[in-house]
């Protein structure tokens, strides 16, 4: 059986390691549109973009790994077709054949439109290492930085700006930071950490566009102001990377549509990771998280090798902001109270009605160990054992 898999971040690689780790003998190929060999992305918007990680530690895998257990990878070229029905992919002028295809294609950042300075020199996105690196020289101390975007790429951005000494002023449309995803009181947290590096926030504010003509010089906002930037970082969400899919024919939903198995609407094509949505708690959710990517690829994995698994997520989810770490277990979804527990470290827990759905731990890791553990199991103390125990591991027994 040959197995061709598209895309070579973290959920690919996971699909052909957890596949030769079952015995899998017949041909494996991992195919990238980037040059690098498979690597983790969180690092780039943190340790990497401040120098303090080389390339190589971000390599999942060493060389030798996807030679000794003969994977083969085709890196620096996209694949740009499915045949479904040769069931082939095409890379340039030639046609890969496949028995079994798995799309890990991921996501790519939504970026600003041209005709408001988008394209402009000097604006980036943070998604790859190409990014990463063309930006990673603009980061010297005494420059003026202005991030579009309230969400963890925006403040991660934000937070290694004034680490190495620059001038930052984010912007957020919505009416606060972390407005998509996390509470108000997280935002709060978040917030005062930024306030007390000197980050000037701007939440509830509109851009209206860009300003520069060879090279970004600034930013105009829609109530009339104007900030100089010598340059910009755009944080404003992800698309899921279902463009192939979609020409091929295959159903999409949120991304590429996958049952509970990680199999598509085509018997012979799965999906994991970032670009692929999945059943859950009656409803269908996509997860862009790195413990998503590597689950869902395993079970991809298990499942082509006919092992029929249902895939459970166990979402999970980290920031590191200045010497800040956020730990998020659970997903908020349709929560209608919020418990906070400061006892040696700040938490706040996510309730629908008596159930607990999701903590965000501030530097407080057992507090986000005991959440993710009591989640998982189904376990929902009262709010009020969450604020008074002075040690939350009791709750686990």
């Amino acid at each position: 059986m040959r197995v061709v898999i598209v895309g070579a971040g973290q959920a690919g690689a996971s699909v052909a390691a957890k596949l030769r780790a079952l015995g899998a003998t017949g041909p494996i190929t991992l195919i990238g549109d980037e040059a690098a060999p498979p690597y983790q992305r969180p690092p780039l918007s943190k340790a990497y973009l401040l120098g303090e990680m080389e390339e190589a530690r971000l390599w999942l895998r060493s060389p030798e790994f996807w030679a000794e257990n003969q994977i083969e990878l085709r890196l620096g070229h996209p694949v740009t077709a499915i045949d479904r029905q040769a069931k082939t992919v095409t890379v340039g002028d030639q046609q890969i054949a496949y028995d079994q295809l798995v799309l890990t294609t991921g996501s790519s950042p939504r970026r600003l439109p041209a005709e408001i300075g988008g394209d402009l020199p000097g604006v980036f996105t943070v998604r790859n290492l190409a990014d990463v690196d063309q930006m990673r020289r603009e980061f010297t101390a005494g420059r003026r930085l202005v991030v579009i975007g309230g969400g963890y790429i925006g403040l991660e951005a934000a937070a290694v700006a004034r680490k190495l000494g620059l001038e930052v002023t984010l912007v957020e449309m919505a009416p606060r930071i972390l407005g998509r995803v996390a509470s108000a009181e997280t935002a709060d947290f978040v917030r005062k950490t930024h306030h007390e590096k000197g980050v000037t926030i701007l939440e509830a504010t509109g851009l209206e566009r860009i300003m520069g003509q060879d090279r970004v010089t600034g930013v105009r906002l829609q109530d009339g102001r104007e900030i100089a930037a010598d340059f910009v970082v755009v944080g404003v969400g992800i698309t899921p990377g279902a463009a192939l899919a979609e020409a091929a024919g295959i159903a999409l939903d949120n991304g590429i549509a996958t049952d509970a198995h990680g199999r598509t609407s085509d018997p012979a094509i799965w999906a994991a990771g970032d670009c692929a949505s999945f059943p859950w708690q009656g409803g269908r959710i996509r997860l862009e998280s790195v413990g998503n990517a590597i689950d869902q690829g395993e079970i991809v994995a298990e499942n082509i090798l006919g092992a029929a698994k249902t895939y459970e997520a166990k979402p999970w989810f980290w920031s590191d902001q200045y010497d800040l770490k956020l730990q998020i277990a659970g997903l908020n979804i349709g929560y209608d109270r919020v418990v906070t527990r400061d006892l040696g470290g700040v938490s706040h827990w996510y309730y629908r009605g008596e159930t607990l759905l999701a903590v965000d731990a501030m530097g407080d890791a057992r507090a986000y160990m005991v959440g993710k553990r009591l989640i998982e199991a189904g376990k929902s103390p009262a709010p009020d054992q969450i604020t008074s125990t002075p040690d939350l591991k009791a709750l686990l027994k």
